[in-house]
């Protein structure tokens, strides 16, 4: 016999969760395993509302395993610690992105690349190690095992910050690995929304040339003025598409839904590199002439391992980087995911967990 969700561990947590693919979120009582000797226990703050979690609750990617409790940009405050972790207190300000679990022996993890670990555990739709479904952060209470917990600048607001552990990272990390943030080269970013415009504004703390690509002719005044792109460039207009021909040293797409990949190979110069972080859940196609004669890459990336995303973190508080962002009630959760589904926001959703949701 199964036992119920509110049953299977000693906390008991109040959340919000999908129970089918029509992503309809509702109260969902469950409950987390007791706070462990490595473990970290925190009280949610606020939870960022990702893409992913769009994806997701809707069974878009085929892989929900319902309830589904989303929400992987968690920030609040430490209520409790383990007798093992001496990294954080009660009342430190620290968060928890997309992952919870790895194996910690594997080449990946011993690279400090947990989020390339083929055991990984996500922080929501996950199965944990003692086999039972991880639940995220629309939800009033966590447990984590302390490597997947970082801290907090404290010049950071938590909810401006929060979306830095999905969004943030997705950004940072490809940035740094594929040598996207050498200063003065020029960065073409597809997609100005909740991950887009993170990314202007750490390509911008870099010091690159930033062309924001866009099919939105509407967003251009913010991106060049309030974000400090450099450039901006409508991906619908032959006349601006051709004119960027062969113009930029890498881009960065940003975007969750399919779109044409050959129009942006043509704006790489000779050796150029397009990386893809947005996670359309139809698949690409696209010829390799165009990678082959100009020598040109196509790369991806995923979130970044726990060390790399404390030191994201760290260098947004040195820059004052956050997310703009809307913040919202938990009640509101549907409609939101309605408007995020038309990329009705500006740009990230924040769901004020203390103030909306309690036990």
């Amino acid at each position: 016999m199964s036992i119920s969700p509110e049953n299977e561990h000693p906390q008991k947590v109040v959340g919000w969760a999908a129970r089918d693919a029509s992503g309809v979120l509702s109260p969902f009582n469950f409950s987390r395993r007791a706070n462990g000797e490595e473990d970290v226990t925190i009280k949610i703050a606020y939870c960022g509302m990702c893409h992913s979690d769009l994806h997701c609750i809707r069974n878009e990617w085929r892989n929900a395993i319902y309830p589904v409790v989303p929400g992987h940009e968690i920030a609040g405050m430490v209520t409790e610690v383990g007798s093992n972790v001496k990294e954080f207190k009660v009342g430190d300000k620290v968060g928890v992105g997309c992952m919870v679990g790895a194996c910690h022996t594997c080449e990946a993890c011993e690279q400090s690349l947990e989020n390339l670990c083929p055991k990984g555990i996500f922080t929501y739709n996950s199965i944990n190690y003692d086999s039972t479904i991880t639940y995220g952060g629309y939800s009033d209470k966590f447990v984590v095992d302390k490597r997947y917990v970082v801290r907090f600048p404290e010049n950071l607001p938590l909810d401006a910050a929060a979306p830095l552990l999905c969004a943030g990272i997705t950004a940072y990390s490809p940035m740094k690995y594929y040598g996207l943030a050498e200063p003065g080269k020029h960065l073409g970013i597809v997609g100005l929304g909740g991950l887009g415009h993170v990314a202007v504004k750490f390509a911008k703390a870099f010091g690159v040339k930033i062309t924001v690509i866009s099919t939105s002719p509407s967003k251009e005044k913010e991106a060049i003025e309030i974000l400090g792109a450099d450039k901006f460039l409508v991906s619908r207009d032959p006349e601006q598409m051709q004119a960027a021909m062969g113009t930029m040293d890498y881009i960065l797409d940003t975007v969750s839904a399919k779109h044409p990949l050959v129009p942006l190979f043509s704006l790489l110069k000779a050796n150029g590199k397009l990386i893809m972080v947005g996670l359309p859940e139809q698949a690409f196609q696209f010829p390799v002439f165009p990678l082959i004669f100009g020598r040109k890459l196509i790369g991806g990336s995923h979130i970044g391992g726990m060390k790399e995303t404390q030191e994201m973190i760290d260098f947004a508080g040195k820059h004052n980087i956050t997310a703009d962002i809307e913040v919202i009630k938990i009640d509101y959760v549907n409609t939101a995911m309605e408007r995020l589904a038309n990329a009705d926001v500006r740009y990230r959703f924040v769901i004020d967990v203390a103030n909306s949701l309690s036990a």
